[in-house]
């Protein structure tokens, strides 16, 4: 397996999409980073200063989003990228046969393609998140405390869990289908789906299971977007995007979308410790490992069992 892991892992350094994809994810990186930290310098006397590294990474500019929107959009484009093609680009070739033909197990070729595309992921974004890190306190100037190291760093494991389901899914239709355009077609399918067309999915669920009309109380209306909230959270994208503003905003105390004056009274004010803050967010990091896991585990089992020859 670690042959084929490393094999792969120089494969995928020296590929063309490789570059590419890096390049682009930089570049929006860098321009939200900028913008972001511009808007921070202005705002810095107006607004609190605990957690301004933190912002880096969640704050909007006038012309161009945050860091977040640019990953939860390119994310799965990562993982795309690297997973279409796992297999089924050996098969077309014709040296899937001549691979399993020498001593080598049939789970060790897809785990070593699953773990490589994986650890290629991971180096780009730990390489992007460094990257923001270096600009920022360049721009700012100020360090990030303990408390910051350690949302980052659960922020970039929740980003790999992200693009690590979008891997998944693309060997998985790399095993499912021959041709590779035919996999990629559907994973982009499955993916605007999840990140454009979700919401008006929630919409109409909501209005399908409890409808709101103009003289409907407060019972139908906390109905209605409960509905909807957990239809949204179908969505892998859904996910990503409410755990990694929850770790990176400590002041984010609930993911509900409507709170009542009633179930805040007696909070202390102030923010969240980063262990409460993952309690907040850890169905959502169970969610994203058991579709990951999901994705590899029937693409795991059908590569097993399915017929390979030699023509």
């Amino acid at each position: 397996m670690w042959t084929v892991f490393w094999k792969e892992l120089a494969d995928n350094f020296r590929s063309w999409r490789f570059f590419i994809i890096f390049v682009i994810i930089c570049l929006a990186a860098l321009s939200a980073t900028y913008t972001a930290a511009q808007t921070i310098i202005e705002n810095v006397t107006r607004t609190p200063t605990e957690f301004v590294f933190l912002r880096l990474f969640t704050t909007s500019g006038t012309t161009l989003p945050s860091f977040i929107f640019f990953l939860s959009f390119f994310g799965p484009l990562i993982g795309i990228i690297f997973g279409f093609d796992a297999i089924n680009s050996e098969r077309s070739r014709g040296t899937l046969s001549m691979v399993l033909s020498q001593p080598l197990y049939r789970d060790s070729l897809i785990n070593g393609k699953f773990l490589a595309g994986l650890t290629t992921i991971a180096i780009i974004i730990a390489s992007i998140i460094l990257i923001i890190s270096g600009l920022g306190y360049r721009m700012i100037g100020i360090m990030p405390d303990l408390a910051e190291v350690g949302r980052i760093l659960v922020f970039f494991i929740i980003c790999l869990l992200y693009v690590g389901f979008w891997l998944g899914l693309g060997i998985l239709f790399s095993v499912l289908f021959r041709r590779a355009i035919t996999s990629v077609l559907s994973t982009i399918s499955i993916w605007l789906v999840f990140t454009l067309f979700i919401s008006m999915i929630a919409g109409l669920a909501a209005d399908r299971v409890a409808p709101v009309q103009d003289q409907s109380d407060v019972d139908a209306v906390l109905e209605h977007q409960r509905v909807q909230e957990t239809t949204m959270r179908v969505s892998p994208t859904t996910l990503f995007g409410e755990a990694t503003e929850t770790v990176l905003n400590p002041g984010t105390r609930t993911l509900r979308g409507i709170v009542l004056v009633r179930e805040v009274q007696g909070m202390i004010p102030g923010p969240l410790s980063l262990g409460q803050s993952l309690m907040l967010v850890w169905p959502h990091l169970v969610s994203l490992l058991t579709l990951t896991a999901i994705c590899f585990a029937i693409s795991y089992i059908r590569f097993m069992r399915e017929e390979i020859r030699s023509t």
